[in-house]
């Protein structure tokens, strides 16, 4: 070998040995770089979930899918070993100086502290969930991602697709360790819990294979991709049928049996009080879905002081309208019921609420440059709720696209029962699922290019769902809500969320019952009983959860007037904006020191 070739070979091995070298630092030790620190938190952790890197898409772009034939390990040994990581991550963090860090450093650097610092102080309490619920539980979230989300274009992808549905006894048997354990320390869910979600598997389990819908969901996806002649489709389906008999309902009727003796010591409805420590487990949830300092208590005082406010406001309208007789929720109730506001309970009806709901979308798209400075690019389409989750469902929610873009955002509408869509509340409802709220906000956030992978999809539900809130509030101010029965849909929303600032402190604070606060939120909203019913269940399954609409919209409310106050003329609604979304989202606390340094840099001499 001549020896220009011997000493290129050489110095080609060493920069292998000390690129591989570089490597092994950087995944196991303190990366040398604060951005490569970022990186590695997000994709250990991902790696570490493959269902939600199939929701992600983040390496499929790289080529590399393995995740999708996996199923993420639910078992207690992996959690213990992951509460293990995110001490270890949150140390690593803290070797770092702040002060060393640029700007757009320091912004990541106080995100993960908060995030990781939140996971770690709650390791007391990682056993404190209900994994198995009728709202979001394994049992129906899992199908769900496969039939929404698992892409099935190839025979590659085809075999992965097979491949989850043998690995349903795994997860199950992990699923069925979890919950043996939570029982042990005391951990019940409520009454309701344990029989909604046996009336949900029961019917999962009870449809023949070729039509439950991860039967279905992969016919359609074989039809759609073209790739698939009629012989491998039958083929693929035929294999698919043979695994959701052997291997998908029996891990559904070993979870069965065991809910069914559960249902012996499941025998009340209260909130987290209840469970062992959980008063101490609420505080944490309390701190962690709204990121503040703010007491179950201080929370439950700021709800009655903002029903008061709203209702006041909504009364208002109604006396305007000439509705003057009975409570504020007497009469909303009596307004829903109205032929003018609903839609027909067929098949037409319920596509012309998909029709309408898109073309409300559409128009918010069209105002969005009254108020931003960037749209973002992904799309988002209306999808109606799958039937067999759509019993125990919310009214709506939704899903955000993926970051490779392989599919738009999509906002689910539940259209269980045609009487709960009121025609003055799709507007509202509109604007907080989709533009300029959730998808809006989220779809930005993925779009962004000069942030770190991790600040890009982090979620922080108080930034999130306030966000969303003060979308509502924010369409009606540029004109997108002109009928006055819209608006008063929009406070109607409005006050169903401070409605939980008193429900769910109510519920798991002051000790309520599961009736009380049903009673209570009729009264207050006028909100069907079925809708209230699955509201205040979903606060009992997710403690502190709904104390983040409020908290959030209440804290960007207060910098904007803040902004306007200080700034005057000089204050811009769109360059407001682009400081609350453009670095993705934030803990309350972190926006608001962001937004202070925004108003400081904004009062400077020009």
């Amino acid at each position: 070998m001549p020896a220009p070739v011997k000493w290129a070979a050489a110095v080609f091995v060493l920069l292998l040995w000390v690129g591989a070298g570089l490597a092994a630092h950087t995944w196991f030790a303190k990366p040398l770089r604060f951005s490569w620190f970022l990186d590695r938190v997000l994709l250990q952790h991902t790696l570490d979930d493959p269902e939600l890197l199939t929701s992600l898409r983040l390496l499929e772009p790289l080529g590399i899918d393995g995740h999708n034939g996996r199923l993420t390990d639910l078992s207690v040994e992996h959690a213990e070993q992951m509460a293990v990581h995110w001490q270890r991550d949150l140390d690593t963090l803290h070797a770092y100086d702040r002060n060393a860090l640029s700007a757009a450093e320091q912004l990541a650097y106080d995100v993960m502290d908060d995030f990781v610092g939140g996971m770690v102080q709650g390791r007391p309490w990682m056993f404190h969930d209900y994994p198995v619920n009728p709202l979001a539980g394994v049992q129906s979230e899992l199908p769900t991602l496969m039939a929404t989300q698992q892409q099935v274009e190839t025979p590659h992808e085809a075999e992965q697709y097979l491949q989850r549905l043998e690995a349903y006894g795994d997860k199950f048997q992990q699923l069925l360790q979890g919950l043996r354990l939570r029982e042990e320390r005391g951990i019940i869910p409520p009454a309701f819990v344990v029989q909604k979600s046996l009336q949900q598997m029961r019917a999962f389990s009870a449809t023949p294979a070729q039509q439950n819908l991860l039967y279905v969901a992969l016919a359609d996806k074989l039809a759609a991709s073209g790739r698939f002649d009629d012989e491998q489709r039958s083929r693929v389906l035929m294999r698919a049928e043979e695994r959701i008999e052997s291997d998908v309902y029996p891990a559904y009727d070993r979870l069965i049996a065991y809910f069914e003796r559960l249902q012996l010591k499941a025998q009340r409805n209260d909130g987290v009080w209840a469970l062992p420590d959980g008063d101490a487990y609420y505080a944490y949830q309390v701190r962690r879905n709204t990121t503040t300092d703010l007491t179950p208590e201080e929370l439950h005082q700021l709800g009655v002081a903002e029903v008061a406010r709203i209702e006041s406001e909504m009364d208002a309208i109604l006396r305007q309208q000439g509705y003057v007789d009975g409570s504020v929720g007497a009469r909303m109730a009596a307004l829903g019921t109205e032929p003018r506001f609903l839609y027909d309970d067929t098949e037409a009806g319920r596509a012309a609420v998909l029709a309408d709901f898109q073309k409300i979308i559409n128009e918010a798209i069209a105002a969005a440059p009254l108020a931003f400075n960037r749209v973002p690019a992904s799309r988002v389409e209306v999808r109606r709720v799958p039937e067999f989750k759509q019993a125990s469902s919310p009214g709506a929610y939704y899903d955000p696209a993926p970051l490779d873009g392989s599919r738009p955002g999509t906002f689910w509408v539940n259209l269980r029962d045609m009487r709960q869509i009121k025609r003055f509340a799709m507007r509202t409802l509109a604007y907080h699922e989709a533009v300029p709220g959730h998808h809006f906000q989220i779809a930005i956030a993925r779009e962004l290019d000069d942030v770190s992978t991790v600040q890009r999809v982090l979620p922080f539900t108080a930034y999130v769902e306030g966000w969303a809130l003060y979308a509502e509030q924010l369409a009606q101010q540029i004109g997108l809500e002109s009928d006055p029965f819209d608006n008063l849909g929009r406070l109607r929303d409005e006050q169903f969320r401070a409605v939980r600032l008193v429900v769910d402190t109510g519920l798991h604070h002051r000790r309520w019952t599961r009736e009380q606060a049903i009673a209570y939120m009729i009264d207050k909203t006028g909100m069907s009983d079925g809708d209230v019913v699955a509201e205040v269940e979903r606060y009992l399954i997710d403690p502190g959860q709904a104390l983040a609409y409020k908290t959030g919209m209440l804290k960007i409310l207060e910098l904007r007037r803040r902004a306007e106050s200080i700034l005057g003329d000089r204050f811009d609604l769109k360059a407001f904006h682009d400081q609350v979304l453009n670095a993705g989202a934030l803990p309350l606390g972190v926006l608001e020191a962001r937004i202070d340094r925004w108003i400081e840099a904004g009062r400077a001499p020009r």
